[in-house]
């Protein structure tokens, strides 16, 4: 990080745009896996929005590592400029039970759904990450608009208190005529005015 981190707010409402980008990965598989996950993974999500790009990336040889598997990365852009993301990946090889490429490409689309669904300026993969910015920033206020808390960010918020002893504003959004989907929280806080010791001095 150089220098300080900015406040920021983001917290006014959007729609989605009539975009989502995909990407598929497959790793020392035959690469109709990544077109499997395409075709279940669009069976879902076209029932929504017709307009999707896919990208497939297949590795093989050396480069592709020792390790079999394959992926699917689903972000979704609102109309603002917010992305919402979704990712699942195979189990590694010897560990756990075997995934079919149908089954990972539906439950992820269904993932990305979920996020769409829960709203917000961030998915609840990233929560803790804006919250850790907000703390970090200089000593104004940055506002943040979330969907539901994730039990993660919930106790990442704890740890927050315990480290940085800062508090959260929390207001609740109700879901109406602004807001669609499930219920939203407003996170308000002022920074810590953190800023880059180990940055050179002039």
């Amino acid at each position: 990080m150089k220098g300080d981190v900015r406040p920021f707010s983001v917290w006014s409402p959007s729609r989605m745009a009539p975009l989502t980008v995909d990407c598929r990965y497959s790793v020392r598989v035959s690469p109709q896996m990544a077109n499997r996950i395409v075709d279940s993974a669009r069976s879902i999500l076209n029932k929504f929005i017709p307009d999707i790009y896919i990208y497939t990336d297949h590795m093989k040889g050396v480069s592709s590592g020792k390790s079999p598997g394959f992926g699917l990365s689903l972000v979704a852009e609102t109309t603002n400029g917010t992305f919402l993301s979704a990712e699942l990946a195979s189990n590694p090889q010897g560990q756990g039970a075997a995934v079919l490429p149908e089954d990972l490409g539906r439950n992820c689309a269904k993932l990305l759904l979920e996020e769409i669904y829960r709203g917000g300026c961030v998915d609840s993969t990233n929560q803790s990450l804006a919250l850790l910015l907000m703390t970090l920033g200089q000593q104004d206020v940055s506002k943040v608009l979330l969907g539901p808390l994730s039990p993660y960010t919930i106790e990442f918020l704890r740890h927050l208190k315990s480290f940085f002893q800062i508090m959260f504003k929390i207001e609740t959004k109700p879901c109406g005529e602004e807001l669609k989907g499930g219920d939203k929280v407003l996170m308000a806080c002022v920074g810590v005015g953190f800023s880059n010791l180990s940055k050179t001095l002039k």
